[in-house]
């Protein structure tokens, strides 16, 4: 793909089937419509004038067959139709989510909320075009056979029309491209509130912590007032747009039969032939006015389907990476310089226990990215090897079986304490689930709840407090039991007892019972410190002192200030 037009086009190729069928049948639909005023012409002149009982019943016959017709055709019509859009939004927002959540990720610049609308309102509205096209396609041939009816009647009343419409169509047409850039800066915008809302709503409780609630709305009203007015642009545009078609529709359409009760008295064309021409004229606003209403939905759809090829476009951010890992948990950082690191470089032999202390935080931020693996390799400098192969030639199932960092902002699922636990290693054992809960102490926010691991924990783990939340996560990460882990402040919304003990378990399940498995701590915690094999210090972007815990704090005086505070 490439834009949006691409994704129309798509659309309607792979819907092709019912949009032909469906567009045939509300097609029929028309021309039957069409002719409901031509039949009752001719039952006027040919049985009504003539007195003729047996073709009136006849003609009448007709045309309950006609509205038979014209009945079934347009329940069928509509049924593939709305199959069609349907299946297709459907799609769309499967394929959207499938991008947003690809392992590798998606290269894109939009935010979580906006995201959200894109897979969607915008999956929802592109899809419309599947309704366009056989409305389009309809209205088209309610107009012609209308013309030829006309035609059929007198020479100037199907050639008003025939020339008439196309004339009218075209100098609507010179709105469409501000309808087009006023739906989509009004999508545009919408999807920029969205995404405010979501970022709001998902950070209310720290926005609380700091006083910052005021603010935070502050700046969701201003991005909503702006949503508001681009809806207004659009609607007015739009309104202007329907009522100026509407109005020249109607104008034609009058126009049309007040030439034909001027020929009917003139003697041109007969009483059914001048209730023909009436019926046509009222019949065929409604045709105008649909050919006049769908530039708009093109244009929504249109832009819904830019907007959509945002992501669909997007490039994934990592790489696919081929290479199987070589089963060894070593890992190397060779003159990385990504934000606020410059040209740092460490390395983590098989089975140690490491910690990294970073005097900025920045510095420690940057280096758990990096070491996540979720950072592109386009985007930093130096390399990361893990158990010596480069982290960006593994392929993605072998990466995230090799290296698990778990970020310090850290999600829980909505589910159980088990299944959440479990997420990654969904064949653990209850003794293995027991031994993981111990080592990060989440053996105690089991214990507080009656239903123990089968208690309830909503999106994002909300229904926790923020230490039951880490304390789950660690048990999560532990329980995956990857060849290199690396945990990145663990521990901060615990007390000093329970940090104590997690330090403990951290390095019993990870390097008392085997030595087969790498860990790097990123963090200031002294008790987490004090299990490590060895600490490496950062400042400056760099790796400045190395040592065990107790060697830096006895000789460093800034560790020392920095660590045990």
């Amino acid at each position: 793909m490439t834009g949006g037009v691409a994704v129309l086009r798509r659309t309607l190729a792979r819907n092709r089937a019912r949009l032909i069928a469906g567009t045939v049948l509300v097609s029929v639909h028309q021309v039957a419509e069409t002719a409901v005023p031509i039949a009752i012409g001719v039952i006027v002149d040919r049985a009504i004038e003539t007195g003729d009982v047996t073709a009136l019943v006849v003609w009448l016959a007709a045309l309950a067959l006609l509205f038979v017709v014209l009945t079934s055709a347009w329940r069928m019509g509509a049924r593939f139709i709305v199959a069609a859009l349907q299946q297709e939004a459907h799609r769309l927002r499967v394929e959207v989510a499938g991008r947003i959540l690809d392992p590798r990720g998606v290269r894109t610049d939009l935010r979580a909320g906006e995201l959200l609308t894109i897979s969607t309102s915008d999956a929802d509205k592109e899809a419309w075009i599947l309704d366009v096209v056989p409305r389009v396609a309809a209205a088209l041939t309610a107009m012609i056979a209308s013309a030829v009816a006309l035609l059929w009647v007198d020479v100037p009343l199907g050639l008003a029309v025939l020339l008439g419409t196309p004339v009218m169509l075209g100098l609507l047409q010179l709105a469409a491209p501000l309808i087009t850039r006023r739906a989509t800066a009004q999508q545009e915008t919408t999807a920029r509130a969205t995404g405010t809302a979501t970022d709001l709503v998902s950070g209310l409780r720290p926005l609380r912590g700091i006083g910052a609630e005021a603010t935070a709305a502050d700046r969701y009203r201003r991005v909503s007032r702006d949503a508001l007015a681009a809806t207004l642009r659009a609607a007015k545009a739009t309104g202007v747009f329907v009522g100026v078609s509407m109005t020249v529709s109607a104008l034609l359409a009058v126009s049309v039969a007040g030439v034909a009760g001027w020929f009917a008295l003139d003697g041109r064309i007969s009483v059914g032939e001048l209730i023909t021409v009436v019926g046509l004229s009222q019949f065929i606003v409604e045709p105008l006015g649909m050919l006049a209403r769908m530039p708009g939905f093109y244009a929504t759809a249109r832009a819904s389907a830019d907007r959509l090829a945002l992501v669909l476009d997007a490039e994934p951010l990592l790489p696919e990476g081929t290479v199987a890992p070589s089963g060894r948990g070593d890992v190397e950082v060779r003159a990385v310089t990504y934000r606020s690191l410059a040209g740092v470089t460490l390395a983590v032999a098989p089975g140690e226990l490491v910690g990294v202390v970073a005097y900025r935080p920045e510095d420690a931020e940057a280096l758990a990215e990096v070491l996540s693996g979720q950072v592109p390799p386009d985007r930093y400098e130096g390399e990361v090897r893990v158990g010596g192969v480069a982290l960006a030639e593994l392929g993605l199932v072998h990466a995230r079986r090799t290296l698990l960092a778990e970020p310090h902002h850290t999600d829980l699922f909505a589910g159980t304490v088990h299944s959440n636990v479990t997420a990654g290693a969904p064949g653990a054992d209850q003794g293995a689930v027991q031994r993981v809960l111990e080592a990060s102490a989440a053996a105690d926010v089991v214990a507080v709840h009656p239903a123990g691991l089968a208690h309830e924990v909503t999106d994002r783990g909300a229904s926790l407090s923020g230490g039951q939340r880490q304390r789950v996560a660690l048990a999560r990460a532990l329980a995956a039991a990857p060849p290199v882990l690396v945990l990145h402040d663990p521990t901060t919304a615990v007390d000093a007892v329970t940090e104590h003990a997690i330090a403990e378990g951290i390095a019993a399940a990870r390097h008392r019972d085997t030595r087969a498995q790498s860990t790097v701590l990123v963090t200031g915690s002294p008790a987490l410190l004090s299990v490590t094999d060895r600490v490496l210090v950062l400042d400056g972007g760099r790796v400045v002192a190395e040592g065990t815990h107790a060697e830096l704090a006895t000789r460093d005086e800034h560790y020392r200030k920095a660590v045990l505070r």
